[in-house]
This record gives structure tokens, sequence and C-alpha cells, in this order.
């Protein structure tokens, strides 16, 4: 199994940089009390930790590859007595197999530019999706590394790898029928896109 393209597990301080209220930004995407959740490409819980005090006592499905990023989550879901987040071990490519049940929500943060085969992504995404439900796609916008800077340090994603929100929409709107929903703007370099099943 490889890794998406260039999707590294940056520090929590470096995320707080970029979000310092990650609740508040999924709470700004949709995500409400008593949905069920996966986050595609979790890490060590940046974004899963939060959405599962929000969505409270419905699971939240912490997928990765990395064992050790998976580990470090567990560890902190229990320091912090949150006991509804799931970690689940494998390819996100494989989603249908590895989810137990469909989600109310998928979250897929700071990955989807690494996406090697991204039609087969999205259906299994959308397969992977309650009807009703939504996928959530949050990117960095397409503009020149250098140009998007965490701690005077040029960060995120190589710039030939970065997408723009009509460029996102077009590869999700051409794998699978869901519908844009929304586009929420996460100042100062990201943006979300959010679609419905």
């Amino acid at each position: 199994m490889e890794r998406f393209r260039n999707t590294g597990q940056p520090d929590w301080d470096w995320w707080g940089k970029l979000w310092p209220t990650p609740g508040a930004t999924l709470r700004d995407l949709g995500i409400g009390a008593g949905r069920s959740v996966a986050e595609v490409g979790c890490g060590s819980g940046y974004f899963a930790l939060p959405a599962a005090r929000i969505v409270e006592p419905a699971p939240v499905y912490a997928v990765d590859l990395d064992a050790a990023l998976l580990d470090e989550l567990e560890s902190l879901a229990e320091r912090q007595a949150i006991e509804n987040v799931v970690p689940v071990r494998g390819d996100a490519r494989d989603l249908t197999d590895l989810l137990p049940e469909r989600v109310d929500a998928l979250v897929v943060a700071n990955t989807f530019h690494g996406v090697d085969d991204r039609s087969g992504f999205v259906e299994e995404a959308f397969e992977a999706v309650e009807p009703g439900g939504r996928l959530i796609v949050v990117n960095w916008h397409d503009r020149p590394r250098e140009a998007t800077t965490v701690g005077n340090e040029s960060r995120g994603p190589p710039t030939d790898l970065r997408m723009g929100p009509e460029e996102t929409e077009g590869a999700v709107s051409r794998a699978a029928p869901f519908e844009l929903n929304g586009r929420v703007d996460l100042p100062p370099y990201h943006y979300a896109l959010v679609f419905e099943r």
C-alpha cells in the first residue's frame, strides 16, 4: 500500500496555526450532533478528535495507513476520554471494505490532491456515504507553494499538485453523482467543497 502523494502528517503546532479551532471549522462544514463521520487520512486525529466530541455518541471512523499515527490517536482519545473514535487502518481507496457501515459525512482533508486514482476513490466515497449524506473535501488553494507560508516556511503540497475549487468539483462530479451543496472559504490557504449524495 502506498500513501497518497505528498500527504505526510505535520505536527499539531503547525495545524494549530492554520486551524486554531478545528471543531468550529467542522461545524462550519456541516458536521453535527449524532451524525456518523469517517475521516480519510486522519493522521493523529487533529480533526477526528474534535469531530468525535461534536457527533457523540455517533462514531467517527478514523482511517489511515500509518499504524503509529493511529496508535497516537488512540492514546490521545484515551487521555481526553473520547470513546467514539474508531481507528481504521487501511487504504482509503478501499473504503467500502474498511468501514463497517455507511456514514453521514466523509471528510477528506488535505489529501485529495495526492490521490492517484481520483475517480476510483470518489466512487468508493459515494458508496461509503449514506443517501443524503455528505462528502467534504478540504483542499489547498491553487497558489504557488512559496506563497503559502506557515511559521515563515513554505508549506503544503508542491504547486503542481494543487487543485482549485473548479478542478476539485470537476473531479468529484465526473466520478459519481454527488451534487455540490456549498463552498466554504477557510483562510488563509484552504477551501472546502461540500457535496451531497
